[in-house]
């Protein structure tokens, strides 16, 4: 009998150890105070253009043009709360030609809004990989949020005459990463 009462001390030690924890008052008006900031990397565009597609009929053709809608900030959330936009563009170019591709971002009026540019080299041989950066913030953010179309203007340079077998491609992969703040959660 007197074994099984020594086991119960360290029990009733620890109960009583416990139920002297210390607490305060929780403030739950803390959470008028939060502030969100995610991050959100995604996809933006993507093009492969064959060397022959600028040949038609054996013809040359010195400018390529595509448009497609482009409308995510009908989204409340990136509309309201975006603060910053990074667009990174990679191009590879295994044509023997330069070019110099014109992204326009077009409202919902048909009117140019701006055109990124990027000159891309001939190739030569060798790796002909290029990366671009554009970053939209403050001014320039709230005109990108007006775009309801983006296009593509691809010119190419003069260089040797392009044929229907001639190989290579230029090719274009974009994303961005938005930079969100969120502050009134109610």
């Amino acid at each position: 009998m007197k074994l099984s009462s020594i086991n119960n001390i360290p029990k009733f030690l620890l109960l009583a150890f416990l139920s002297f924890s210390c607490s305060s008052d929780l403030d739950f008006n803390q959470v008028d105070d939060l502030k969100l900031e995610p991050v959100f990397v995604a996809n933006l565009t993507y093009f492969d253009v064959p060397a022959n597609a600028f040949v038609d009929n054996g013809n040359e053709q010195s400018v390529i043009f595509d448009a497609q809608d482009f409308n995510p900030f009908k989204n409340s959330i990136l509309r309201d709360d975006l603060v910053k936009t990074e667009f990174d563009f990679e191009i590879t170019n295994t044509i023997t030609r330069a070019y110099r591709i014109d992204l326009n971002l077009i409202n919902k009026n048909n009117q140019n809004i701006e055109t990124l540019t990027f000159n891309v080299p001939a190739y030569s041989g060798t790796a002909n990989i290029h990366n671009f950066s554009e970053v939209f913030e403050n001014q320039r953010l709230v005109l990108l949020k007006t775009t309801a179309k983006i296009s593509f203007a691809i010119t190419m340079a003069p260089g040797p005459p392009l044929t229907e077998t001639s190989p290579g491609n230029l090719k274009l992969r974009s994303g961005a990463t938005l930079y969100l703040e969120i502050e009134d959660l109610k």
